[in-house]
């Protein structure tokens, strides 16, 4: 056995390494569980007692010269640059890699809420699970409305008192029930209502309302931020129309037209050749629906409006079908690419 530690002292001592990867390899071949040092040592067991002390010391010896050969490859290995790293050509120009873009309703949202906010509008935001109080009961629906029939909203049948929101009209009711005038917010978010799915209607969908609440708050100056973001959104020389309409949270209501974008208001099929397209509604605010909030209708007045997000982007964007927005079809979201 004298002749084989001798023998494997020579070879350890002439060992090399270039990476970790070869200096791990030798550890488990020296002394790993099934290796040569360790079935020495095996060996080194069923010796007689003279054996063993002539051959005890040599052996030891043995096992700490090449643990400490080992530590010492080790150590130059993680010394040595690593080839792969060395060998890139730092001055290549980097794979190209494709970007997204971003969704075509988030595209319109965002000019939307840039919009409002250049008149000093904030935004406001709340739960898409609501309560009957502040979806229709604050905002002055009558208690036979159709909106309150599950043919027209989303309840959660356990609880007659809980539904999935109709309208983002609930944050303004949150806001003035806790927020005194002056009150000036934007309310973009998710909707829901029990409509059948289809090119030109979907179970849920995308608004964008606004809310001025102070003092002697006009429908001038409703009519004037209608105007500004008509023109703001679909250029200088668009028009808006008033047509008188009804809300049950606002009084006096219109509905608002623009002059047809496609056209320029001259008739088209676009705009069923009347010159106009329905964008949004709109309307001085209810004084019951301030008083229900808190707020005192004999001070303060104020207008709201809203607008669906898909139809906005419809104008804009000559999308036909809605359901387009939410099947995630790469070939269509890749036309925004250039939109922003």
């Amino acid at each position: 056995m004298i002749e084989k530690i001798n023998s494997l002292k020579e070879e350890i001592q002439n060992m090399v390494a270039g990476s970790a990867q070869e200096v791990e390899a030798l550890r488990i071949k020296y002394l790993g569980k099934k290796g040569v040092i360790t079935a020495l040592f095996t060996d080194f067991k069923n010796l007689d007692g003279d054996s063993k002390r002539t051959l005890g010391k040599p052996l030891n010896e043995l096992k700490t010269f090449v643990t400490e050969k080992i530590a010492s490859l080790k150590e130059a290995a993680a010394q040595k640059p690593d080839d792969s790293v060395t060998s890139l050509d730092l001055s290549r120009t980097a794979a190209p890699m494709p970007l997204g873009t971003r969704h075509p309703l988030t595209i319109v949202r965002n000019e939307i809420t840039a919009i409002f906010s250049r008149l000093g509008f904030t935004i406001a935001e709340g739960p898409e699970i609501e309560d009957d109080w502040h979806v229709f009961s604050a905002l002055n629906f009558a208690e036979d409305h159709p909106a309150r029939d599950m043919q027209d909203t989303f309840f959660i049948s356990r609880n007659p008192d809980v539904l999935l929101r109709t309208h983002t009209s609930s944050v303004q009711t949150r806001v003035m029930e806790r927020t005194q005038p002056p009150i000036r917010i934007i309310c973009p978010g998710r909707v829901y209502r029990n409509e059948a799915i289809s090119a030109r209607a979907h179970c849920f969908f995308h608004q964008v309302e606004a809310l001025y609440v102070d003092e002697n708050v006009s429908f001038a100056d409703l009519r004037q931020t209608l105007l500004y973001f008509a023109q703001e959104m679909f250029g200088p020389e668009t028009k808006i129309r008033l047509r008188p309409s009804y809300f049950p949270f606002t009084e006096p209501s219109a509905e608002m037209d623009i002059s047809c974008n496609l056209c320029g208001g001259k008739g088209c099929s676009f705009c069923k050749h009347t010159g106009w397209v329905e964008i949004l509604g709109c309307g001085m605010v209810d004084p019951n629906v301030l008083d229900a909030c808190g707020i005192d209708s004999k001070k303060y007045s104020g207008f709201a409006l809203g607008m669906g997000v898909e139809r906005i982007t419809n104008l804009k964007y000559q999308v036909k079908d809605l359901r387009m927005f939410s099947e995630n079809d790469k070939r269509f979201l890749e036309e925004f690419t250039s939109a922003h």
